[in-house]
């Protein structure tokens, strides 16, 4: 701390820890060897820098007596208020190598952008990989990393395919997107660990992923069969010289002297007790502000509240409210949106929708007694990339396996949904693989189990092999637009035709229906016409036998002879007593055809309307005697 200014106890932890505990590397680390002299009483080796002036610097106090191997001989605020470090990187892609010089006031964005000139690859294609740090943001500054003058990166391109040529680079690449085995022994509990790891994972990703694992810190690791390649810590292990598939590594507790007299005194076995009689990682969890529990990665249900999940549920979707209460409150609000509801309601969420809103879905398999699981929650589901990417294309499904009941519950539903081959594959997972992330594809027969994800991964590898089940759904995705859009144009023109058709035999059918009522009243009116002649004829028959016997000439009474023109121009001529009432000519008249009612009988000279007369009269009286002409004609 007096060397670099540094005050904050985590941060010179934390670079401590990035150097494997190497002291004269950490403060190199922050201060370049040119500003600055350190000597060392162990080796007795100076490091060159500036010349130091008694006369214009005062001595400092002297300090109390010390252990410490160094001390400084330039005053401290002089160090920190130098000129502005100049970073070194050498940038490794593919067959190609690009030195980037910066000042440690940039960040890695900019470097992100020297390289895309260099190497004409868009910064949203390119993953920089190399940090001590692990990955880090393109806004962060490199000061803040508290890197070392020289440092060693390599890019990554997954979404861009590799060249043709077959060179060395080719094959680092080929490692690169390989999954490397690692078997490793825990040598004081004998116990063995299977863990997968990309080839783009860093040696010190390995280490932190152990020390979740077997609670050993990176400073207190002791390996063994790492090659002789694998000399730097950020080495990614496509170039560490790994055994590709599968390599065997050991590792163990560093004995640290306190533990060797505990070790003499009570030939004590237990592993764990010897660690804890140290007392180093009790006092920097404390520094930390964090339990053993969290530090450790332990998973004992003994810690828990409340269980993850009721055991014989009968409702899932309570099951799941509780489930996701019970994560926030163990691991924070910051997880996926877990589906509330069965797992047929999830599907029906995610498959059985339009194309264009379809959507993966992730089952999550909890454990509470897998020593992965805590890590797996905190800093993998949680971490907000994940969960930002889940969210956006994923509905997220989670169950718990601790329980038995739960346990036999879930393998019912996926024997029933995806087969006994994936129950079975469930099954025989052992506690100390889980958690497991399933990535479900709904296709039109069936559902798809597309990737399997253990919870012994990385948060990049994780969002690697969500990102290559997107891009297989994405494929089947298009597919399923284009024959969906297919498929309802011509269900649009068939549509359009019924319509059509519809249509036109709407407008027969009215044609025909009009035509049948136009018949109808055709026929109505004939029938009405028929009916009224007959009923016409009925009664000029009726009055022409009602009429008396047309007088002759000779008779001895007085005979009236009358001469009707009728409206054709013909005329009706008969001869009437000259007693006959009026009546029996207008019988006549209507016998002949033309009823007095629809008819009028006019006479010339004088004019006069002889219907309006007495009917009751004789035609003596109404002066139609001896003879009259009179004529016909219709009423208005």
């Amino acid at each position: 701390m007096a060397c670099t200014g540094i005050e904050n106890i985590d941060e010179a932890i934390t670079l401590l820890e990035q150097n494997n505990w190497d002291l004269v590397a950490a403060i190199n680390g922050v201060i370049p060897q040119e500003n600055g002299i350190l000597q060392s009483d162990y080796g007795g080796e100076t490091i060159p820098g500036p010349a130091f002036d008694p006369a214009s610097h005062p001595a400092p106090s002297p300090a109390p007596s010390s252990s410490s191997a160094f001390r400084p001989v330039i005053p401290t605020r002089q160090i920190i208020e130098r000129q502005p470090r100049m970073l070194d990187f050498r940038v490794e892609y593919r067959d190609r190598n690009v030195d980037v010089v910066l000042e440690d006031s940039c960040t890695v964005g900019e470097i992100k952008q020297i390289l895309e000139n260099e190497l004409q690859i868009p910064v949203s294609k390119m993953l920089l990989k190399g940090w001590k740090t692990g990955d880090v943001e393109d806004s962060m500054v490199l000061k803040s990393l508290h890197l070392p003058k020289n440092n060693s990166l390599y890019v990554l391109t997954p979404d861009l395919p590799p060249p043709s040529s077959s060179s060395h680079s080719g094959a680092l690449q080929e490692s690169l997107n390989q999954n490397f085995m690692l078997i490793i022994t825990h040598r004081e509990v004998q116990r063995e660990y299977n863990l997968n790891f990309s080839g783009s994972s860093t040696i010190q990703e390995v280490k932190r992923n152990v020390y979740d694992l077997t609670s050993i810190p990176v400073r207190h690791q002791l390996w063994e069969g790492w090659p002789a390649s694998a000399t730097d810590d950020s080495m990614c292990l496509a170039e560490s010289g790994l055994s590709y598939p599968c390599h065997r590594l050991t590792v163990g507790r560093r004995s640290s002297p306190a533990q060797t007299r505990e070790q003499s005194e009570e030939q004590s076995t237990d592993v764990h007790m010897v660690s804890d009689s140290d007392g180093d990682d009790f006092e920097d969890a404390s520094e930390f502000g964090v339990d053993d529990g969290e530090v450790f990665g332990m998973a004992s249900s003994a810690l828990r509240k409340s269980p993850m999940m009721p055991e014989n549920a009968e409702n899932e979707g309570d099951a799941l409210l509780q489930f996701t209460a019970e994560f926030s409150s163990r691991y924070g609000d910051c997880h996926p949106v877990f589906f509330i509801g069965s797992l047929e309601a999830a599907f029906q969420e995610a498959f059985y929708v339009k194309a264009r809103d379809r959507k993966l879905l992730a089952i999550y398999l909890h454990h509470d007694e897998s020593v992965l699981t805590n890590v797996f929650c905190s800093q993998m589901l949680c971490a907000e990339s994940i969960v930002s990417y889940l969210s956006q294309n994923f509905i997220t499904w989670a169950w718990d396996l601790t329980k038995d009941a739960n346990r036999a519950r879930f393998l019912t539903m996926c024997n029933r949904h995806f087969g006994s081959v994936v129950a079975q594959t469930i099954r025989t997972q052992k506690t100390d693989q889980f958690p497991l992330f399933l990535i479900i594809m709904g296709k039109r027969s069936s559902n798809e189990v597309l990737n399997v994800i253990q919870g012994n991964t990385t948060v990049d590898e994780l969002m690697m092999r969500l990102m290559a089940a997107m891009e297989i759904f994405t494929a089947q995705q298009q597919e399923d637009i284009k024959d969906e859009d297919e498929r309802e144009a011509r269900e649009n023109v068939k549509r359009e035709q019924d319509e059509a058709y519809r249509l036109s035999l709407e407008a027969d059918r009215a044609k025909r229906e009009a035509h049948e009522r136009e018949m109808a009243e055709q026929f109505r009116l004939e029938q009405i016409r028929k009916e009224q002649e007959e009923e016409r004829e009925a009664i000029r028959l009726s009055l022409e036998q009602a009429l008396p016997p047309e007088p002759k000439e000779e008779d001895a009474e007085p005979v009236s002879k009358l001469r009707i023109r009728t409206p054709s121009g013909e005329f009706l001529e008969r001869r009437f007593l000259a007693s006959n009432k009026l009546q029996i000519v207008f019988d006549f008249v209507a016998s002949k055809g033309f009823p007095w009612d629809e008819f009028k009988l006019l006479s010339t000279f004088p004019r006069r309307d002889i219907t309006q007369l007495d009917p009751n009269k004789s035609l003596l009286e109404v002066k139609l005697f001896p003879q009259e002409t009179l004529f016909l004609e219709a009423k208005e």
